[in-house]
């Protein structure tokens, strides 16, 4: 037995007075809804309505048993509503997972102006450099560097993410530009640290690729330690151009034109990648999330 519907067909018939409205109602034969019924009773083993060829009218257990039931139905309708909304408009918990650097620079500020524009999501927020499975860590969207990953997720590339050297006025005065990049070797070096451990200085020459690092002042995956160090004069540092941008606008720290040009990798193609596993983009949060955080910041790095 269909005991939801039973309850429908019950309440139904209390409220038209009649077994023929009723079905009409429904769109169903009288015959049908009265036996519904009648197997709702059996399984109560009691009589909650009084039949006869004028009018239905509630037994007295009937009479209560229409309260507790109008009461459960309309708290289901209440549910039911909710979980439509909650298909339909932005809101629960979405939980993002970003690079430490990229989220305190450019994630956090605007995940600021998301919460303006969409108040019911509530915001869960992980920075982290270690990596990151979407499934397995509960994670709605994640934010990494590198390279478009191999695992089954929508990947899409939000902006460039090679490193240049950089350096102050007062380091360059001290210790010059090297005109070769094997004269790094002889240069302080401010080196960020992965969990693969520290980025190197790298350069293809004559088709072959050396390690340039020079020697390490200090390694830290600390973004604002380092950056702290290169304006203070105390070496090189390799970083991502948006995570120094204020500061070589300022000009107070100098790219430096060494050639041929070097990297902390062998692939030219690094970037930063939005992902997200692709059958959940129709939920309307993770949706909101996705959308927001390509147009702005693709417009950032435009």
């Amino acid at each position: 037995m269909d005991q939801l519907k039973a309850l429908k067909y019950f309440v139904k018939v209390v409220e038209t007075g009649s077994f023929t409205k009723a079905a009409e109602q429904f769109s169903v034969p009288p015959s049908s809804l009265s036996r519904r019924i009648s197997d709702l009773e059996k399984s109560l083993s009691a009589s909650l309505l009084k039949r006869s060829t004028r009018v239905v009218t509630l037994t007295e257990i009937g009479k209560q048993y229409y309260q507790q039931v109008t009461d459960i139905l309309k708290s289901l309708e209440i549910t039911d509503e909710s979980v439509r909304n909650y298909q339909s408009t932005p809101m629960g918990v979405l939980n993002i997972s970003s690079t430490v650097g990229f989220g305190e620079k450019i994630l956090l500020p605007l995940l600021d102006e998301f919460s303006r524009l969409y108040p019911k999501i509530t915001l869960n927020v992980n920075l982290t450099d270690e990596l990151t499975t979407l499934a397995r860590d509960e994670v709605d969207i994640a934010i990494r560097g590198g390279y478009a990953p191999d695992e089954h997720v929508i990947a899409i590339k939000l902006m460039d993410n090679n490193f240049i050297p950089v350096a102050s006025k007062a380091y360059i005065d001290e210790f010059g530009i090297p005109e070769d990049p094997l004269l790094l070797k002889k240069h302080r070096g401010l080196f960020f640290k992965t969990p693969h451990g520290k980025t190197p200085w790298l350069c293809e020459i004559k088709g072959q690729w050396h390690d340039v690092s020079g020697e390490a002042v200090l390694t830290t995956n600390n973004t604002d330690w380092l950056l702290k160090k290169a304006l203070s004069g105390e070496g090189i540092l390799m970083l991502p151009r948006w995570a120094m941008s204020e500061y070589l606008n300022a000009e107070k720290l100098m790219a430096l034109s060494i050639l041929p040009k070097i990297s902390v990798t062998q692939n030219p193609h690094l970037g930063i990648y939005l992902l997200y596993q692709k059958q959940r983009y129709r939920v309307p949060k993770l949706k909101a999330g996705i959308d927001f955080l390509v147009a702005r910041i693709k417009a950032l790095s435009s």
